[in-house]
């Protein structure tokens, strides 16, 4: 859509959970890991777009081109991932003129804040936890996801990567003994409400946790799921202009 094209079909969660607003004409066709075959095909898409990290979608997606439907796939971590896909996409509607636009108001504040952020004494010098919450338990992530690309460029030292105990098996010992300087979780799932229960129970609610030096000096941090979990897309500088005022504009660092 931010690339010019007119959309015939999508996966449920892109009004379940991205709250888009999609038109009565859209159909919707599955949800992200089971896509609805039939009603694929019913619309008659000129393109399908998929995810490349989502084998469910990489399998429909082969079945559809065996069919002759154009599929085009993408894997999206990083600003720069997402502009290459618009890059790809405006030259397939002919508006250059939109991914140009995107690359000025996405990709020009972030390379700026990452600049300033490297120049900054305390690139570098910093930890960080990041934590994923489910309804059903919490897991440490490394910088091989979406919100911990972006803690890395903005100088964090993620403390899960390399550290398979933290990844693996993450207890609050672990992250006592640990006591990174900021923590920060993302809540997954529809209903937030059970995994800040999921979260407390496991985590939170330990008399320890609140004696990590993190939770002691305000920089425990709950991310917004929409900017750290969810692909912001056009919102990307977003997610780092949070973390740039968070860490580097407020004078205590």
């Amino acid at each position: 859509m931010l690339a010019g094209g007119t959309l015939a079909g999508a996966t449920d969660d892109a009004m379940t959970e991205r709250k888009m607003s999609l038109g009565a004409d859209v159909r919707i066709v599955g949800t992200t890991k089971a896509p609805h075959m039939e009603r694929i095909i019913d619309i008659e898409p000129d393109l399908v777009l998929f995810s490349t990290d989502v084998c469910e979608q990489t399998q429909a997606a082969a079945t559809l081109a065996e069919m002759g439907i154009h599929c085009r796939g993408f894997s999206v971590t990083t600003y720069g991932e997402y502009l290459d896909m618009m890059k790809t996409l405006c030259a397939l509607t002919g508006r250059e003129d939109l991914y140009l636009e995107q690359s000025r108001t996405v990709r020009e504040p972030i390379e700026s804040m990452c600049n300033n952020a490297r120049n900054d004494p305390r690139f570098g010098k910093r930890t960080a936890l990041l934590l994923r919450a489910y309804s059903t338990g919490v897991k440490a992530k490394g910088s091989d996801n979406m919100a911990g690309a972006m803690l890395s460029d903005m100088g964090l030292n993620n403390m899960a990567d390399g550290e398979n105990s933290l990844l693996e098996s993450l207890t609050l010992e672990a992250i006592v003994e640990a006591d990174p300087d900021y923590i920060f979780v993302v809540t997954m799932g529809k209903d937030d409400e059970k995994t800040i229960e999921a979260l407390a129970e496991s985590l939170t609610d330990n008399p320890a946790w609140a004696g990590l030096t993190a939770v002691r000096e305000g920089r425990y941090v709950r991310l917004d799921k929409m900017l750290f979990h969810y692909k912001p897309n056009a919102r990307w500088a977003e997610s780092y202009a949070f973390l740039y005022a968070l860490l580097y504009d407020d004078e205590t660092g």
